[in-house]
């Protein structure tokens, strides 16, 4: 009898998708018999109106509430820390993470670390965070990262530089709200980035060797919507067609490589942000193209599918040919979207920095459910390129 690969589900409780469905917030908590959220954001997502709306509607239905809005761009232990801190004395019964990837992975860290002790490092992957703390309820506000629908968190740490992986049950959310009309206020790079992010998501989920057919089903449903989509956002803002097809394959993505695993352009994408403090998804948009390019041998067939579904090949074009036209696409989206090198940045890497974040990369896991698995000095080799 053939062995078969088993596939393991972790999603929220709760998942609700569409415009205006942040208004819910009140319902959801009376739901879950919650009654006192701690708001975990950012300033920006303040001053942008974007936290009013979620605080009236708890106004409204007597919810008492407090705000942590100390989250910074890639959430570090010490932002982990300070809000853990405030958390603990308010007498919460939930956290409520609003914004972008990092508010969310911040919420999520608090909730386990609330629970679970020593420092957050203690927990990084390949461990397992299964002591789940205080219910999480995530309502994104970029079209990108799809934190809210997976058991996955990222925190860099500021005594070594390193951004590392935290997976597990408690790394899922018990609620997501996923509301699309919060990314019409996002501006080109941000637009471009989190979509990019998106899209490698759905890719790397596709070729890593932990996809399976469920994972399959919501990576291939990403990805055209994503490239059909993403240039069309980043030129009219307010096209909701766009903005709310980008949103769905966020979170599409997001429950892709959840439940099966990112790969090598996300773990070489960790330490340049650790280390140059660029964002998540720009990191991976630097990435994508040059890495898909070295990781094809491993499994051309599976690339060239993702080739096909995207209408970048045709379906009697061979896989070598359905290849060289993903790599070519990549390099033109990467061109459209105004993708900058780390070099044209500004940023600077010698060998010893780049042979220390090959490591980093290596040991965070991804790189081993690549296709093609590299050696420490193929991934500097990649490193070298990509600052070209």
């Amino acid at each position: 009898m053939l062995s078969e690969k088993i596939g393991r589900i972790q999603s929220p409780k709760i998942i609700r998708i569409g415009g205006g469905v942040a208004k819910e917030i009140a319902d959801v908590l009376k739901q879950l018999s919650l009654s006192k959220p701690l708001i975990v954001t950012d300033k920006n997502l303040v001053e942008l109106g974007h936290v009013d709306l979620v605080l009236d509607i708890l106004e409204q239905h007597n919810i008492a509430w407090s705000i942590f809005d100390g989250v910074v761009e890639d959430p570090t232990d010490q932002c982990v820390n300070t809000g853990l801190e405030k958390f603990k004395i308010g007498s919460f019964d939930c956290i409520i993470g609003l914004g972008g990837g990092s508010p969310m992975d911040t919420a999520k860290a608090i909730s386990f670390m609330s629970v679970n002790n020593g420092h957050v490092r203690d927990y990084k992957a390949p461990n397992q965070i299964d002591l789940c703390g205080p219910p999480v309820i995530l309502i994104p506000t970029t079209g990108g990262t799809g934190s809210e629908l997976t058991r996955w968190c990222v925190i860099t740490d500021t005594s070594n530089t390193e951004k590392y992986n935290l997976s597990g049950l408690a790394c899922v959310a018990t609620a997501a709200l996923i509301d699309w009309t919060f990314t019409t206020t996002k501006p080109w790079r941000t637009t471009a980035d989190t979509a990019v992010d998106s899209l490698t998501h759905a890719i790397e989920a596709y070729v890593s060797k932990k996809a399976f057919e469920y994972t399959d089903a919501f990576a291939l449903a990403a990805m055209p919507a994503i490239v059909e989509n993403v240039r069309i956002a980043c030129m009219e803002p307010e096209n909701t067609k766009a903005r709310k097809n980008l949103m769905l394959a966020a979170s599409q993505a997001g429950m892709a490589f959840s439940n099966s695993s990112v790969a090598l352009v996300h773990g070489m994408s960790r330490p340049i942000g650790a280390h140059f403090h660029v964002a998540h998804g720009l990191s991976n948009a630097m990435l994508l193209p040059k890495i898909t390019e070295f990781s094809i041998k491993g499994n051309a067939e599976r690339y060239a599918t993702c080739a096909r579904v995207m209408k970048w090949a045709v379906e009697n074009d061979s896989d070598e040919v359905a290849c060289s036209k993903l790599i070519e696409n990549l390099f033109i989206l990467n061109e459209d979207l105004k993708v900058p090198s780390p070099r044209s940045l500004g940023h600077s890497a010698d060998h010893d920095l780049l042979k220390l974040m090959a490591s980093q990369a290596l040991a965070s896991g991804s790189p081993h459910n690549n296709p093609r698995v590299p050696t420490e000095d193929q991934i500097i080799q990649l490193y070298e390129k990509v600052w070209e």
